[in-house]
């Protein structure tokens, strides 16, 4: 069994990679937001039909909990959305799997865990990474002379969405027993709807992001994708079968999702990073397996 799951989580990894190659040229056609809100509205409908006799009686408790982690889900999705339009899928994803180093670090202050050795060298692991990723030219003195210049206004969109999921994640550990899974779920999504549907109407009207939209076949493709396989089904499959592996493992499949994004990116959309660029992903990679394996390991070893 533990077999099979693994291979499920990482075929959910297969399809959460494929968004970033997916979305990002389909952002040309339609505004991200819009996108974010459409994806999130059939999601959210999908839901309600498949579990809607457990959804017409939520306590008024779980209502506040599922708000609070949907909000925590809306601006992780719609800043990483409108960020991909500044910044390359490759990019995108590898900053994206950051949330795993944040993760502990809010959980030091939320939860008052104690900060790990591994947590405190994937923090810097991760940090030298995006220097280099960062970087506008493949040589040292670009690197030095720019210490981050090229971390453009997409790449920093996305790190606030690393953080948001981050605080997804925290929130979602301290609520996880109080509550049915499937309230929350749907709660969440539909939150994640609304919030894009206002948010989006609020920058058309200022003249931030105006609302484009051209049906054609990659829109809807887009559209059916991320709402039906990158929402619904991979929550489901990642709720049903991640208990029956470790946490630890269960992690390093998922620290393969920016990788496996990365050369979709090379394939599908030719994009390239330099060798700058492969050295601050693979500090990137390596500061998230740390962050989460490193002490597990330790600690075995201590115990052997």
């Amino acid at each position: 069994m533990r077999l099979k799951s693994e291979l499920i989580l990482f075929l959910i990894t297969f399809i959460w990679a494929g968004t970033f190659v997916i979305i990002k040229p389909t952002l040309n056609f339609i505004s991200p937001l819009l996108l974010v809100t459409i994806r999130f509205f059939i999601a959210s409908i999908l839901i309600f039909i498949i579990f809607n006799k457990k959804l017409f009686v939520i306590p008024r408790p779980t209502i506040k909990m599922g708000v609070i982690l949907g909000i925590f889900l809306f601006v992780g999705f719609a800043v990483q959305t409108m960020g991909l339009q500044y910044t390359t899928a490759t990019k995108s994803a590898l900053i994206t799997g950051t949330f795993v180093v944040f993760t502990p670090i809010l959980q030091v202050m939320i939860e008052k865990k104690p900060l790990k050795i591994g947590n405190i060298i994937g923090v810097i692991l991760v940090f030298t990474g995006l220097v280099f990723l960062s970087s506008p030219e493949n040589n040292f003195i670009s690197l030095i002379e720019s210490f981050g210049g090229g971390f453009n206004v997409g790449d920093f969109l996305t790190l606030i969405c690393a953080i948001f999921f981050a605080f997804y994640i925290v929130y979602l550990d301290i609520i996880s027993n109080k509550t049915d899974f499937i309230h929350i779920l749907w709660l969440q999504i539909i939150t994640t709807f609304i919030g894009s549907f206002i948010l989006m109407f609020i920058l058309d009207l200022i003249q931030i992001e105006i609302i484009k939209f051209v049906l054609n076949s990659q829109v809807l493709f887009t559209i059916l994708y991320t709402s039906i396989f990158a929402t619904v089904i991979t929550t489901f499959l990642q709720t049903k079968y991640q208990r029956y592996t470790t946490p630890t493992r269960a992690a390093i499949i998922f620290t393969s999702e920016p990788l496996v994004a990365s050369i979709l990116a090379y394939l599908i959309l030719s994009e390239t990073i330099g060798i700058f660029g492969i050295i601050g992903g693979t500090l990137i990679i390596l500061g998230v397996l740390f962050s989460e394996i490193f002490d597990d390991l330790i600690a075995k070893n201590q115990n052997s």
